[in-house]
């Protein structure tokens, strides 16, 4: 396995963004596996952490299979899987309600993860979008774009493990892709982990205690 687990992972993910800790990164982590990934991350990078909150829109009959995604922010940004809604005969108001469906998650998460927290102000400085493995790609663009629309300087992908046709996919939609370990022939992203266990509510939550609102607010004024 490449990984021993998501921390191992991260600190991997780190060694190769050392380059970018001069330039004081934010870091975006999707929830829930990517936040301890991130959380190491930011902790070599010095960086602040925040959280960028996607969902998946998956077919009814097989939620696995992604149609599009969700993403929070002032005007949520959704993001079509054309090929998947059409082969799946998915009609628009069916595709809506459960995109609305997702979106009340992602509320329902944002008030249990951040409460009152302010986001991170990624405008005019790197942001680095960082999950712990890529599948189809349909979150991970989402998010991308969603942090594109907040006028980043830099948009850099960062993940352990992803496909080798979604890392092509998605260099059109970042300045730059880090990945660490890219495959043909994919499978699953828990494959390349010995510990794949799922990351809890409350872990999300005791990460984020460790990069305060106060962390976030400080690392603006240095670059002011």
């Amino acid at each position: 396995m490449p990984f021993k687990n998501r921390s191992d992972a991260g600190r991997k993910l780190a060694k190769a963004l050392a380059g970018y800790k001069e330039q004081q990164p934010v870091i975006l982590a999707l929830p829930r596996g990517g936040v301890t990934v991130a959380a190491e991350v930011a902790a070599v990078l010095n960086a602040p952490l925040d959280l960028i909150l996607v969902r998946k829109v998956g077919v009814p009959f097989q939620p696995e299979l992604a149609m599009g995604a969700v993403v929070d922010g002032g005007a949520p940004i959704i993001v079509r899987n054309e090929d998947v809604i059409r082969l799946a005969n998915i009609d628009e108001s069916e595709f809506k309600g459960i995109c609305d469906s997702e979106l009340a998650e992602i509320e329902r998460r944002r008030q249990r993860y951040l409460g009152s927290r302010q986001r991170a102000d990624v405008s005019g400085r790197t942001a680095i979008v960082v999950d712990d493995g890529i599948a189809t790609g349909a979150t991970t663009r989402a998010a991308l774009r969603a942090t594109r629309i907040r006028n980043p300087k830099k948009l850099v992908l960062a993940v352990p493990v992803a496909p080798t046709d979604t890392v092509a996919e998605l260099r059109s939609e970042a300045d730059e892709v880090i990945c660490l370990e890219d495959h043909e022939f994919f499978g699953a992203i828990g494959t390349y982990y010995a510990d794949f266990s799922q990351v809890s509510d409350e872990t999300v939550i005791d990460i984020l205690k460790r990069f305060p609102f106060q962390k976030l607010k400080d690392a603006r004024q240095a670059t002011a």
